[in-house]
């Protein structure tokens, strides 16, 4: 059995659903059965968003075009694919139903003026409902018996709105009960992406990108062969191909190369993605939909040699938050503190540095997060500095994390000395390094305005993309 996601480009257009409907239809086979997972339209569910936002903002939402907007890319796009006039009327009936549901809760946001996280995650998992009835019906339309399930009914999470973890055994319970009998049969499930639902049944969504993250939940509960993460790109690259255009698609990579290179700003996996099926040992491929016999990247459980360094990523809009003071030795539990204050405001941490001397602590957060972190330590550590025990808490805006990512730089001598050499020869500046004790990563911040400088060099330097295209 196999688990294929599709990404919102790969249902965003009647011709991107007839290409994707066209792979899961070679797929299914009795012998071989196949779930699919997909994402909402392409732009769907930042159009849902916005209008949430808006609505609680007391901004006037237009509920009739946002109708419109809904509605017409779904049913041109069935149009353009279902035949059959019956399930055409069928889908679009179902999809119209969803849209309206959709409507009433985001007007009940406009009038109370209050969204809560609980009601933002129902909103925003419309585009992902509406998008099943669409695939399974075009599924159906090709001859492929198919059935659209909504993924609160499979994947149960704790109750985090916005970034919610699955209960796995309780995942494995529901995904048999609501899957099997269906695969048993015969019958294709198109599955939602992105979200679940708590225990009480309350829709909760796994975070942006999180359709990646459900294929892989659902994968690894029940056991599947392979998981296959279809997308617009033909894997994991050695590079951005828009800053570095001789980069390659690399044939394989580990799961804790993947884990790196997603965490670190490839966008190609959602970095939760690799946790799961890293346990259970299944593999999975990143492949093209619209390039679908190109072979892609196989992300597995065992390392691959392809060299020292795998490939060279980058995550720009970021600022450095530094806690500085000679006193800084004598403020007690002061790293605790430093990260207990920004968790409690719910600020991702990408990469921690502190000087031999202890004389400063700094760590790295997106720059929307800069100001927050910064007020949050003032008044953490508002004492200590009315008493001079810190000097100052301050923020070094429009950075950007470079990061080199290889298993093969794990006891390998002189790859930090050729990252130095490759940024030092284009006149980069490094504000800070890190290496984790995994030698997995090398991780240096620069100037956001040197990252188009920075990758393409350190891409020379390791002599990258070389590999399969």
């Amino acid at each position: 059995m196999r688990v294929m996601k599709f990404g919102g480009t790969s249902v965003g257009s009647g011709s991107a659903i007839a290409q994707t409907v066209s792979i899961l239809s070679a797929a299914h086979q009795p012998d071989k059965p196949v779930i699919a997972v997909v994402s909402a339209m392409s732009g769907v569910t930042n159009l849902l968003l916005g209008a949430a936002e808006d609505a609680a903002h007391g901004r006037l939402v237009d509920t009739s075009d946002l109708r419109h907007q809904l509605l017409d890319r779904h049913l041109v796009a069935a149009a353009e694919t279902i035949r059959d006039a019956r399930l055409r009327q069928e889908a679009a009936t179902a999809v119209a139903a969803l849209a309206d549901q959709c409507l009433r809760l985001v007007e009940s946001v406009q009038v109370l003026g209050d969204l809560s996280p609980r009601v933002n995650d129902w909103i925003v998992s419309f585009g992902e409902r509406m998008s099943s009835r669409l695939v399974a019906a075009v599924l159906q339309d090709r001859g492929v018996p198919a059935e659209a399930v909504d993924a609160d009914q499979v994947i149960i999470t704790d109750g985090v709105f916005g970034a919610a973890s699955p209960l796995f055994d309780r995942t494995r319970e529901a995904a048999t009960a609501r899957l099997r009998p269906l695969l048993d049969r015969g019958v294709l499930p198109v599955v939602t992406g992105y979200f679940g639902a708590d225990e009480s049944g309350a829709t909760t969504t796994l975070g942006r990108g999180g359709s990646d993250f459900s294929a892989a939940v659902i994968g690894s509960a029940l056991d599947a062969e392979e998981i296959i993460i279809w997308t617009d790109v033909d894997g994991v690259m050695t590079a951005d191909p828009r800053l570095v255009p001789e980069a390659s698609t690399l044939p394989a990579v580990s799961f804790a190369e993947a884990t790196e290179l997603a965490y670190f700003g490839a966008k190609v996996i959602h970095p939760r993605t690799m946790q799961l099926p890293a346990e259970r040992g299944i593999p999975i491929w990143i492949r093209n939909t619209f390039r679908p016999d190109h072979p892609g990247t196989r992300i597995g459980p065992e390392p691959v040699e392809n060299g020292a360094v795998k490939a060279i990523t980058a995550i720009p809009g970021l600022s450095v938050i530094t806690v500085e003071g000679a006193g800084l030795l004598s403020v007690a539990g002061v790293t605790a503190r430093v990260f207990s204050a920004v968790a409690r405001v719910g600020i991702n941490v990408f990469m921690i540095s502190q000087a031999s001397s202890q004389h400063s602590l700094s760590f790295v957060v997106r720059g929307a997060d800069a100001r927050a972190a910064v007020r949050v330590l003032e008044e953490e550590f508002e004492l200590d500095l009315l008493r001079a025990r810190l000097l100052r808490v301050w923020e070094d805006p429009d950075l950007a994390i470079v990061a080199v990512v290889g298993a093969g730089m794990r006891g390998t001598p002189g790859v930090a000395g050729r990252v130095f050499q490759a940024l030092g020869a284009e006149g980069i500046n490094i504000v800070s390094i890190a290496q984790g004790s995994s030698e997995l990563n090398i991780s240096c911040v620069i100037a956001a305005a040197d990252v188009a400088r920075a990758v393409p060099a350190l891409h020379r330097a390791f002599e990258l993309g070389r590999t399969v295209r």
